[in-house]
């Protein structure tokens, strides 16, 4: 019984992530209408300059934080990735035997890891298109 429930524990931790080959997956008939150059990007989860606000989501997934500002020249959006490192998921198990006693648990979980390639990326958007690109180093 513990095991079929950690198995669903985990099946839901999983169910939230997703990389960009599932997003891919989920809008194959948007993905295979744009340009080579830009399905590479996309499936390396890398974004360039001029992708769309689609494309950007195919390949980073749905930003952390979104939040608009106001240039000399223009509105722009902007889409921040990573803020607290990004989500990871984790899997532990453990055992015990004390007193004549013996026990073992299991746990899932979802944490922060600094390690995501999409930590610490904005993507600056102006009319729906990437204007700029900044990814921050450890």
């Amino acid at each position: 019984m513990t095991g079929r429930i950690l198995v669903l524990m985990l099946g839901a931790a999983l169910a939230a992530c997703s990389s960009p080959q599932s997003r891919i997956k989920k809008n194959q008939a948007a993905f295979d209408a744009y340009p080579p150059a830009v399905q590479g990007a996309i499936r390396q989860g890398t974004v360039e300059i001029g992708f769309t606000d689609e494309q950007v989501v195919m390949a980073l997934g749905k930003p952390s934080r979104v939040y608009s500002q106001k240039t000399a020249g223009a509105n722009q959006e902007v889409w921040e990735y990573g803020v607290g490192g990004g989500p990871s998921v984790g899997l532990g198990f453990g055992m015990s035997s004390m007193g004549g006693g013996s026990g073992y648990g299991t746990s899932v979980g979802v944490a922060s890891d600094s390690m995501d390639p999409r930590a610490k990326t904005r993507v600056i958007l102006q009319n729906g298109v990437v204007v700029s690109v900044e990814r921050r180093e450890k």
